[in-house]
């Protein structure tokens, strides 16, 4: 499986995407629905060309276990890691609104209480 074979409405590892929220060199980050559990989440996906490298393989889970030990307010929390078809993937918290990247290209700058808000 490749991840460009992936689009809305396409399920991997039991989560069903639903939108993508973001792109990187990392990989894509879906708004997907977890069906055994019936809730959103947002779900991280390794890039094809990473998931053939075993030594950024154990970086990303590394990654996905070292935030699943945190809890924090601030932080969202990992619910699953997982492999299938031989992509690699972890859900998280889904938090609905808009991220801070957007917000500071729109307004390029917060007020220092807002941002220590964030």
């Amino acid at each position: 499986m490749n991840l460009q074979d992936l689009g809305i409405g396409s399920v991997i590892g039991g989560f069903k995407l639903e939108k993508e929220l973001g792109r990187g060199g990392m990989g894509v980050v879906y708004k997907a629905h977890e069906l055994s559990l019936n809730r959103k989440v947002a779900l991280k996906i390794l890039s094809d060309r990473l998931c053939n490298d075993e030594e950024f393989i154990e970086r990303f889970k590394r990654e996905a276990k070292v935030v699943a030990a945190l809890s924090h307010p601030n932080i969202v929390s990992i619910m699953s890691f997982g492999e299938e078809g031989g992509l690699y993937y972890f859900a998280m918290e889904y938090v609905q609104g808009t991220d801070l990247g957007q917000i500071l290209k729109e307004r390029r700058q917060l007020p220092l209480s807002e941002a220590m808000g964030i």
